[in-house]
């Protein structure tokens, strides 16, 4: 039998303490989460997780950038069914604020992660989104959509307004009710930047 490449091996265990972990922080929560357990349950050791990701904290921020990449691709999808670049827009915004109703989202990213990590604005995801909003902005401006207004500016105060947004949603008492009023909000304001004929 042949032997498999070292780095499919790697790539093979790196997956399975992501998927572990990410079940065991989406259902007991971060602080619960025995690594001892976690590794165990997956046939591997502890000096495997620290090998991979350093530590618990590692883990966590691997776990926080697929759960990120998987809500991007979704994004993206909303956008691309938009009838117009303007509507993509919102609707992607809107769908951001509104994954703050899923369980796995709510206690991971948006409660563990900021608890854990620290504020998200020093997450590497958050470059990459305000970079591809100023981008998306950009191009509104352009085609006279959106007002004449420093794009990157305004992508990071509708960053800033969509993560509190998802915050106050993934920690209200009801979610689903102050999620309703946070987007009835928000497509408010973000209808104030577009041009007025």
């Amino acid at each position: 039998m042949a032997r498999r490449p070292r780095k499919d091996m790697i790539a093979e265990t790196r997956a399975k303490l992501i998927a572990a972990a990410r079940s065991d922080f989406g259902t007991v929560g971060y602080a619960a989460t025995s690594m001892d357990d976690l590794t165990a349950s997956v046939g591997l050791t502890r000096g495997a997780l620290y090998h991979h990701f350093g530590d618990k904290k590692g883990l966590l921020g691997a776990v926080i950038a697929e759960i990120d990449g998987e809500m991007n691709e979704r994004l993206r999808a909303v956008s691309g069914r938009a009838p117009d670049p303007w509507t993509g827009f919102r609707d992607e915004c809107t769908a951001y604020i509104e994954m703050a109703l899923e369980p796995e989202i709510q206690r991971i990213v948006l409660r563990d992660g900021p608890a854990v990590l620290g504020d998200p604005w020093h997450w590497p995801s958050q470059s990459e989104c305000i970079r591809s909003m100023t981008e998306s902005l950009e191009k509104l401006i352009e085609v006279g959509t959106v007002a004449r207004i420093d794009a990157e500016a305004a992508a990071r105060l509708i960053c800033g307004a969509t993560q509190y947004a998802a915050q106050w949603i993934a920690n209200a008492p009801d979610p689903q009710a102050i999620s309703q009023k946070a987007i009835q909000a928000f497509n408010l304001m973000l209808d104030g930047l577009l041009l007025r004929r």
